[in-house]
């Protein structure tokens, strides 16, 4: 069913453009279908912040759930942005007074880059578990996005992600786990999700947690997990909202780090990502790129233009069968019937289902 255009916020004009159902607020209104308001606290840098906000609004509207989408932006003031992103963010996004106030039944939680070695020592670390504290009391379930699943593994359940020998960043396989769970249910059994990160929470942590995993990669570890309860809070490690171009942009900017010469090695190529024939354009790329910095002259333009025909998206029909699943299971939430949404799911360890 469509997002509702209840702000003037440029993304839904931007998905609309591509093909996306929006209609405006005022239509909606007068339509008797149920809403579902969804908040997404975007703390993604300002490079970033924009382009996040559009991958999720895209996957939330892409559902096929009857409902009206209302989707509230809001971030965190202690953030540091930049005088467009500060703009941006006064202009079209919430305050979390107000997200408070009006109340939600879903909240997306987004990745944030980082700058200490310890989660607790970041600005957004005490305003971040009051926004999750909040949600748990008040929210039906809370899907936490890659570095948001890091930080609420730590101060929640005292698990602290692990440095990686180097990146894990590129397009990896994963296999379900609980196959009966709902939100797998349909989904393929294997399919593909993007990592870019430098850490992780291991298989081992998420167990010491008490947490059910349903989804990992032997290569790039857990991607998805659920809380003890199955669904209050959800876990993602990758990057399933991802664009098709999103790792040919990061790999941009680590080639435009190390001609800037902010970097010392030219960055390795995303595993899974590229196929052979961009690779060899990326290869005699770099060769130019070598002699130019040699000669200190300018480095030719990034070949981008080259290489986006032969990129393929391999993961986004099973994001958004994954984000359908959550959102149909928030709808029964919202509608009183609570015992019933996981009626089709029997825990062998609790095949009553006590915990309800």
């Amino acid at each position: 069913m469509p997002l509702v255009a209840h702000s003037s916020l440029p993304t839904f004009e931007r998905l609309k453009e591509e093909g996306e159902t929006i209609i405006p607020n005022d239509f909606a209104v007068h339509q008797d279908i149920r809403e579902l308001h969804i908040g997404l606290l975007n703390m993604m840098p300002d490079a970033a912040l924009t382009a996040t906000e559009r991958q999720f609004f895209r996957l939330i509207g892409e559902s096929n759930q009857i409902a009206q989408f209302y989707v509230h932006p809001f971030t965190l003031s202690e953030l540091d942005r930049g005088k467009a992103a500060s703009n941006h963010i006064k202009q079209y996004y919430e305050s979390f007074e107000e997200i408070k106030a009006q109340g939600l039944d879903a909240l997306i939680i987004t990745g944030a880059n980082v700058s200490q070695p310890d989660l607790s020592l970041e600005p957004f670390w005490e305003p971040l578990i009051e926004v999750v504290d909040w949600a748990y009391e008040n929210v039906p379930s809370t899907l936490c996005s890659c570095l948001a699943t890091h930080a609420v593994m730590q101060f929640r359940y005292g698990q602290k992600r692990r440095r990686l020998p180097e990146k894990r960043w590129g397009v990896f396989q994963h296999r379900v786990k609980e196959r009966n769970h709902p939100l797998v249910n349909g989904v393929n059994t294997l399919f593909d999700v993007p990592h870019s990160r430098f850490n992780q929470i291991s298989r081992d942590q998420f167990e010491a947690a008490g947490l059910h995993i349903l989804a990992e990669s032997e290569e790039a570890g857990v991607h998805i997990a659920v809380s003890e309860d199955q669904f209050r809070i959800v876990f993602f490690q990758g990057h399933p909202e991802y664009d098709m171009i999103s790792l040919l942009k990061e790999y941009k900017r680590e080639v435009g780090l190390y001609t800037n010469r902010k970097r010392d090695s030219h960055p390795p190529f995303p595993d899974n990502y590229f196929n052979l024939q961009t690779q060899a354009i990326f290869d005699e790329y770099k060769i130019k790129v070598d002699e130019a910095l040699e000669k200190n002259i300018e480095p030719p333009d990034f070949p981008e233009y080259l290489t986006e025909e032969h990129l393929d998206n391999t993961w986004h029909d099973t994001a958004e069968a994954v984000l359908n699943n959550w959102i149909g299971r928030v709808y029964q939430v919202t509608n009183n019937d609570r015992r019933q949404l996981f009626m089709d799911y029997v825990d062998p360890l609790d095949p009553l289902g006590l915990e309800l």
